[in-house]
Parts: structure tokens; sequence; C-alpha cells
């Protein structure tokens, strides 16, 4: 049986083309499963950036986020059978979700939360596993006191729209967000921060509110921009976590002085070098579908377009592109 997945056109890597393959076959610790909704996220966008500058051989297929249907089961599976509802980050290593069919190893995959649906539950697995681990496997904020404080740089995207709600539900901290448009700051304080405050100016903002330095900093958004006022911002022994990787060097002065710990998180870690610990992504996917099923979180899903083909993929990078989302934008299938 064949395949159809909308992928980078080697031809022409800045657009995109379908194209028709064989059906994969599972490797022992594989699933593959059917595709009925993804979303698109802006390490989508990065890796067509990076592909358009270095060129490709041959199609690559994109997608790292996928609500799916388990069609069969590698020899050494034991948590999933043919007919279970998953959902899943995946492996930036190997093919994407933007395809009918897709490999993926079990040990990185959920269940799919039972209150959503195929789209809203696409929403989740990767910023889900982002916040989680840059919140409690990095920062390990659930330490933190009520006196202490966490800003959020960059509130209202695909992270910051669950790492506010994960800390509110699991940590005592005082939750400041970022945002900038009265929509944004009304999405942060929807989802339970304390104080949302402009990214464009936060030392001021933050004196408003009797604050000269925050105890933990989570960076979602523009590492290079932001480098200098998170130096002055962090307290002395404080904890910084950044997902965006930095363009330019970045001067530690501030930070050494300060004895203060920067953390990167990288969702990706785990599958890509297949650490002895890789399985606990699935267990948070599992978690993560306990909190939505409890209604205790919801699906950031925020815009959703309809059909796999090369106009949905190029609309929704569009959309990443852009700068402004709220939320996710997913394409059903």
């Amino acid at each position: 049986m064949s395949m159809r997945a909308i992928a980078v056109n080697p031809q022409d890597p800045a657009q995109f083309t379908e194209i028709q393959s064989e059906k994969p076959t599972p490797g022992e610790y594989d699933l593959l499963v059917e595709v009925k909704a993804v979303s698109i996220n802006p390490v989508d966008t990065k890796v067509h950036k990076g592909v358009q500058k270095s060129g490709l051989q041959q199609p690559r297929i994109l997608g790292w986020d996928a609500s799916a249907v388990v069609v069969e089961t590698g020899s050494k599976v034991t948590q999933f059978a043919p007919g279970d509802e998953v959902y899943y980050a995946g492996d930036i290593t190997r093919p994407g979700s933007n395809s009918t069919f897709q490999l993926v190893d079990a040990r990185i995959v959920g269940r799919k939360p039972q209150s959503l649906d195929w789209g809203a539950a696409a929403a989740i697995p990767l910023t889900a596993l982002t916040a989680w681990e840059g919140l409690f496997e990095h920062l390990r904020i659930q330490q933190a006191t009520e006196e202490q404080t966490l800003l959020i740089i960059g509130g209202a995207g695909g992270v910051g729209s669950l790492a506010i709600p994960f800390t509110k539900l699991h940590s005592k901290v005082r939750v400041i967000a970022t945002a900038s448009r009265p929509d944004s700051v009304q999405w942060c304080k929807d989802r339970g921060a304390d104080i949302v405050i402009n990214y464009k100016n936060m030392p001021e903002e933050l004196e408003q509110h009797g604050i000269k330095q925050v105890d933990y900093i989570f960076c979602l958004n523009d590492t290079d921009g932001h480098w200098d006022t998170i130096g002055k911002l962090i307290a002395p022994q404080g904890q910084i976590c950044t997902i965006v990787e930095n363009a330019h060097p970045l001067d530690m002065e501030q930070l050494k002085l300060k004895s203060a710990a920067l953390h990167w998180e990288f969702m990706f870690t785990r599958s890509m070098y297949q650490t002895p610990d890789m399985a606990r992504q699935g267990e948070i996917l599992n978690e993560v579908a306990q909190l939505l099923d409890a209604g205790k979180i919801e699906s950031t899903l925020n815009e959703t377009l309809h059909g796999l083909s090369v106009e949905t993929l190029t609309q929704a990078h569009a959309r990443v592109l852009e700068g402004h989302m709220r939320g996710k934008v997913v394409i059903t299938y």
C-alpha cells in the first residue's frame, strides 16, 4: 500500500511538493501509524530554512507533532496495539508527520487525550514536552516557593501557553509572562499568569510591580535579543532555561558574577541520542493527557486548516513565520 506525503521539493527547496511512496515497515520499537492531524511549530520553519540553504538530494518530509491511529507494531512494542489512538512529537532525524502514514518510536508516544478531537490533540505534544522538560527537569520549578518569581518570555506562543498552566498546577512560584498585544495579554491571563508585561521594556514594567529581579527565567523567544535583559533581571544564583538557539556568542559575564545557571532545552535530544530515559517522553505525554481529560489544562489549538496539501502546509508555515501566533495552527487530514 502506498502513502501520500507533502515534502520539501529538492528542485525548489523553498516550495513543497506532493509525493507518493511505499508504506514503511516498522522496526522493533516502532509504531506504524495512520496520521489524522498535524500541527506546525517553529522547528518546522527552521528546518525548512536550513534545507533551503543547504539543498536537498531527495524530498524531505517535515512535521513533528501529530495525532494518529496505530496500524502495526514492531516486535518489541508491548504498550500499544493496532487501533490505539496516540499522539507524539516524533524524532527530528526521521521522516516527519506531514504524511498519511509514519513510523515513530513507541517509547516517545503517548495515548491521545480522550476528550480532544484529532486537531486539538495534535496541537499538544511538542510544546507540552518542551514546556514540561524545561520547567520541571531543567529549572526544577516544582521546588520554588511562593516568594519566588518565574518570568516566561513569550507567554502566548505554543510553549508558553502550556508552561503557564503547568507551572500553576505544579509550583507555588509567581508567574510573570510577556505579551505585547491585548489579545495575547488576555490569552496569558486566561491560562493563569499572575502578571503580564510587555517584552519590549521588561525591567521598567517589572519595576512597576515592585520587582527588580526574578528567580527563574524561561526564554521561549529571541535569546539573542533578550540576552542582555536576561542577565540584568536574573537574581543571584538564579536559573535560566532557553529553547531558542543563539546566532551570536552570548556574553556570560553577568551570569558568572551572579553564579546563575543556564540550561538548554531541546525536545529532540532524547530521541536523537536514544538516551536511556527516552521513554520518559511517552510518560510525560500520558500525564499531560490526564490533565487535559480532567479539564485542568486545555488544548492550545487556535486555527485549523483542512486537508493535507501543498496549499494548506504552505499556509500553515506562513502563519508560524508571521511570529504572532497565539497557540497553535493545525492541519486535519
